[in-house]
């Protein structure tokens, strides 16, 4: 079992910037990739950035990137998403998720936060 802590959501103004973790316990010895997708209020989730568990490949959803850059912290066990020029689109809840498949789908994750909200005003 993994369990996932987002953290570092909050209101922000367009153009600004916000950096979200993501803190992982439980089985982190397992090599999972890990995940971020967003939730806008009547939408489906989204996906919107993943990174190896080594760190060295990442791969951003068309929206984000340019904007946004997912990184990993192997010994803090710590995943981050630093958002910058935010736009109101970006309003959403943001899930950390991890999984042995990883990619852009829900199905390849197994391991889900509780969410992190981010608003984005004009």
């Amino acid at each position: 079992q993994v369990q996932l802590v987002e953290s570092g959501g909050g209101l922000v103004q367009a153009g600004g910037s916000l950096r979200l973790s993501c803190a992982a316990s439980g089985r982190t010895d397992v090599h999972y990739a890990m995940g971020w997708f967003r939730q806008a209020p009547g939408k489906e989730r989204e996906f919107v950035a993943i990174v190896s568990w080594s760190g060295d490949m990442t791969y951003y959803a068309e929206s984000v990137k340019g904007r946004f850059t997912i990184s990993r912290d192997g010994a803090k066990n710590t995943v981050y998403l630093q958002m910058n020029s935010l736009k109101p689109e970006d309003t959403a809840v943001y899930y950390c998720a991890a999984g042995g498949a990883g990619g852009a789908l829900e199905e390849g994750y197994d391991y889900w936060g509780q969410g992190t909200q981010v608003t984005v005003s004009s």
